[in-house]
């Protein structure tokens, strides 16, 4: 049974899947823990590829019809279909995504991640396959670039537009948007908060990725903004103890938190650069690292990340701090005599 802290699949039970899909994305919910948003998005992914297969052995992949693409059902494609697929296969289908169906790199890496876990699952976990023919499957190269992110001037300016009376936003959003900036937390573990994993030690409980909880702590800045924005809705009817919900008391979707982030950078006069809640993510990191100076190994265990390497690309500098580095060389005050002038 799923927490009430989880987002509710989409899709489940997946009664449109093929047998043998079923069992893998029960194996890695129920199994391996996967959080639901993952399991949904391996879904999605395989489903794709299982419609490609479909076209391809109708040898119809290079004339196709999009909209009758997205609909067509996978339950009849069968294990057979799944056995003989190999490496050049998934290339080809990588192409296809890249070509017909416009995907860009990133996407096409999730894809390369989904197929590779699924065809793990079918040569280790089930008799299907002896050999696992994906093994040396290659992802796409994903472009490094400098993550988006708020400077302080402009988290200030979000937060004291979002505290004006002025403006239409209420103490729920100014509570969403300080959480974020603070904590540095995921939209899903946002979503997922309840009442009771606010503790009295200032503490609050997040579930992130793969259902693995931890603790971050609240500053002064969050426990006011919870305390009034509780306080603003003493009288609404929570279901599932949500923390954030709406007026009929449910709890409010990432889609609704979303628009909720956009409309406050619009009043703030911040929108039309980028900025998402996973954004306000990347602020807070920054934020921390650059004004807090905060240990990376801190931020790695604040963000709820495995590796080190991920909290990295949180620990890009500023140009402020890239020139305040070269003017503190020891070398930075020397300078060339001028050649003397001949009498």
């Amino acid at each position: 049974m799923l927490s009430s802290k989880q987002i509710r699949s989409q899709y489940a039970p997946f009664e449109d899947a093929p047998a043998v899909l079923r069992e893998f994305l029960n194996y890695m919910l129920t199994i391996r823990g996967r959080s639901v948003r993952t399991v949904d998005g391996y879904y999605i992914e395989i489903r794709t590829f299982l419609r490609y297969l479909k076209l391809a052995a109708a040898n119809q992949a290079a004339d196709v019809d999009l909209q009758a693409f997205r609909e067509m059902p996978i339950r009849d494609v069968m294990i057979d279909q799944i056995r003989a697929v190999q490496l050049y296969d998934v290339y080809a289908y990588l192409n296809f995504a890249h070509t017909v169906l416009g995907n860009d790199t990133a996407a096409r890496a999730r894809k390369t991640t989904a197929l590779r876990s699924f065809y793990k699952y079918l040569s280790t976990k089930t008799p299907y396959l002896d050999n696992n023919p994906l093994k040396n499957l290659e992802s796409p190269t994903l472009k490094k670039s400098l993550p988006k992110y708020l400077t302080l001037e402009q988290s200030r300016q979000l937060l004291e537009s979002a505290a004006d009376p002025k403006t239409a936003l209420s103490s729920r959003e100014y509570c969403m948007l300080t959480l974020f900036l603070n904590c540095g937390m995921r939209l899903s573990e946002l979503v997922g908060i309840n009442l009771e994993d606010i503790r009295d030690d200032r503490t609050l409980h997040l579930l992130g990725k793969g259902n693995k909880e931890r603790a971050v702590f609240l500053n002064d800045a969050c426990m006011d903004a919870i305390d009034r924005y509780l306080a603003d809705t003493a009288e609404v009817v929570r279901q599932d103890r949500a923390l954030f919900v709406g007026k009929n008391g449910k709890r409010l979707s990432p889609r609704r938190i979303e628009q909720l982030v956009e409309q406050a950078l619009k009043t703030a006069g911040l929108s039309g650069n980028g900025i998402t809640p996973h954004k306000l993510r990347h602020t807070a990191a920054t934020l921390m690292y650059q004004y807090g100076h905060v240990d990376i190994r801190i931020l790695k265990e604040l963000l709820g990340h495995v590796s080190l390497s991920t909290t990295e690309i949180y620990t890009h500098v500023s140009n402020t701090q890239l020139e305040e580095a070269a003017g503190r060389s020891p070398l930075s005050t020397l300078r060339q005599s001028p050649p003397k002038k001949e009498p």
